[in-house]
Parts: structure tokens; C-alpha cells; sequence
């Protein structure tokens, strides 16, 4: 009997530990964090949490864009996660995506929106930049573009935003990873 209670407790924990989550969120780190409240440019979230879900992700791209994530992955894995709803702040305001796919125009906190994907995608631009709002839930999307503010500049939630800006010309300069080094005689 003195065995099997310590036997029993070990099998209800292994059996417990099978339940949890096979890919473990880390923390977000301070520094990605920093990177966000001192991008040159505004940076949009939804605080540290939206509607129950924390965030998981923030990536600054090759492309200069940020990006963060809420909620764990619903499909994927680590290096390859879809979550329930991500915001990207892109400096490149040039470019407005709609192509050949349906979309509609929409009044969003006084901008006009370019909404895709039966509501599930939200394309604001607003100020010197675009914000992307990707979301599994059209009442999702709709409700973190209410909400969100730059993380970097005085903004409230379902304040009007700034009206979009002139082409910043971003898209034409190429990233410092685009520039090729100088040439040197060999030697």
C-alpha cells in the first residue's frame, strides 16, 4: 500500500503532463518589446493582452515591418504558427493589397479600410504607414481595429486615427541588407 499511493501519484502526474501543450510559448522578451517603443515610426498593438489572449509573438521583419501576435498557434507549430489574430505595422505605405480578391471599402475610425476576406482581414492606412489586422473571427478583427494604438505614440482606442499620408517612398529604398559593399581592388 506504501507503494502504491507514491505509484499511483506518479502515473496521475505523466498522465496530466500528456494534456499540456506540445509547443511552449516562451515570454515575450523585453528587448523585442523595446524594439517596438522605439521603431522610428508608429507601431500598432493591442496591449499585452486582447480579449483573453496574451501576446505570443513579436517579430520584426527583414522588410522593417512589425508584427505582433495574440493567442497560441491554431494551426502549425513553433517557426510556422497561425494564430488566432496578428497586427502588423508596415512602414511602406505605398502599397495597399486587394488585387483580383474581394474586397470592400470600409470607414474605420475615420480612414477608409480595405476589408478582405469576409471580414477577417483589415488593411488601415493611416499616418505614415499600413496596418494589417489578420484575425480567425471577423467580429475579432473588426474589434481589434477599434482598439488598437501605437505602442510608441499617445493614441486611444476608437479615437480617430491620423488621415493617411503621402507615399514616404520607403518602398523604393532599398534595405540596408539590399546594398551591395563597395568594390576594393584585390590585392
Amino acid at each position: 500500500m506504501r507503494l502504491a499511493a507514491p505509484l499511483l501519484a506518479g502515473l496521475c502526474l505523466l498522465g496530466l503532463s500528456a494534456c499540456g501543450d506540445t509547443v511552449q510559448q516562451k515570454p515575450i522578451s523585453h528587448s523585442l518589446l523595446e524594439d517596438l517603443i522605439v521603431a522610428p515610426y508608429p507601431v500598432y498593438w493591442l496591449g499585452a493582452s486582447f480579449q483573453g489572449m496574451a501576446v505570443t509573438e513579436v517579430v520584426h521583419d527583414p522588410s522593417d515591418a512589425f508584427s505582433v501576435s495574440y493567442g497560441g498557434c491554431l494551426q502549425g507549430g513553433q517557426g510556422a504558427c497561425v494564430p488566432p489574430l496578428r497586427v502588423v505595422s508596415s512602414p511602406d505605405n505605398s502599397f495597399l493589397p486587394g488585387g483580383s480578391a474581394p474586397t470592400e471599402g470600409r470607414s474605420i475610425r475615420g480612414i477608409q479600410a480595405v476589408v478582405a476576406q469576409a471580414g477577417r482581414a483589415i488593411v488601415i492606412p493611416t499616418d505614415g504607414i499600413v496596418v494589417d489586422i489578420y484575425a480567425n473571427d471577423a467580429r475579432v478583427a473588426a474589434a481589434a481595429a477599434q482598439t488598437m494604438v501605437p505602442i510608441n505614440a499617445l493614441g486611444s482606442p476608437e479615437a480617430p486615427l491620423s488621415a493617411r499620408q503621402p507615399d514616404t517612398g520607403f518602398g523604393a529604398t532599398p534595405l540596408p541588407s539590399q546594398i551591395p559593399s563597395p568594390l576594393r581592388p584585390l590585392r
